[in-house]
């Protein structure tokens, strides 16, 4: 029981942090894109009451919040180690492509890219085109993609590193909120079970 409260309590701790740090990010002007914003702030809201369920069921020893909370931690599980995995897997022709792609969908992303890197364009400087970039008044800019191709796979590296960590650290959760539904509640009334 204690050892499964703590993780929830881990558990409660990183979404409060994911959530703190999309709040940080807007508050300081770093990311502008409020989609991206949200669902990080979404993963951390879910994150949360998923670790709250969990948190109930173990001190309550409530059967069903239980194993709500061992299903859904397995969902995640499965989610977060194939993202983990995938991270880990790219090489740099793939995730060229993966950056290219998200430059030519999203606006909000790439003003936030160009300002904060100082670089205009993804593959060519492009002087007749709109930038957010301060190099861009002297039109001597430097195209973004050698930039954040050089950033690109450490970050994905990191990413993948923590998400396969705390994957592992969800099967465990799983494993024992699985052990613990197993147990009679040292509450209950001893009669009531034969």
């Amino acid at each position: 029981k204690n050892c499964l409260c703590a993780l929830n309590l881990l558990y409660t701790l990183v979404s409060l942090l994911l959530i703190g740090i999309a709040a940080w990010g807007i508050g300081f002007g770093l990311i502008s894109s409020f989609r991206v914003v949200g669902v990080v702030i979404a993963v951390g809201v879910f994150l949360f009451f998923i670790a709250l369920v969990g948190l109930i069921g173990a001190v309550k020893h409530h059967q069903v919040l239980l194993f709500f909370y061992m299903i859904i931690l397995l969902l995640v599980f499965i989610v977060q180690f194939s993202v983990s995995c995938a991270c880990l897997a790219l090489n740099k022709d793939q995730q060229s492509e993966l950056l290219e792609v998200g430059w030519n969908n999203t606006n909000s992303a790439r003003t936030d890219i160009e300002r904060n890197l100082n670089c205009c364009g993804f593959r060519a400087f492009n002087p007749n085109e709109t930038c957010a970039a301060d190099c861009f008044r002297s039109r001597q800019c430097k195209p973004c993609a050698p930039i954040i191709e050089e950033y690109s796979g450490m970050v994905l590296r990191f990413v993948g590193g923590i998400g396969l960590f705390f994957s592992f650290t969800e099967i465990l959760g799983v494993w024992l909120t699985y052990r613990y539904r197993n147990q009679k509640d040292p509450r209950a009334n001893p009669s009531a079970f034969l």
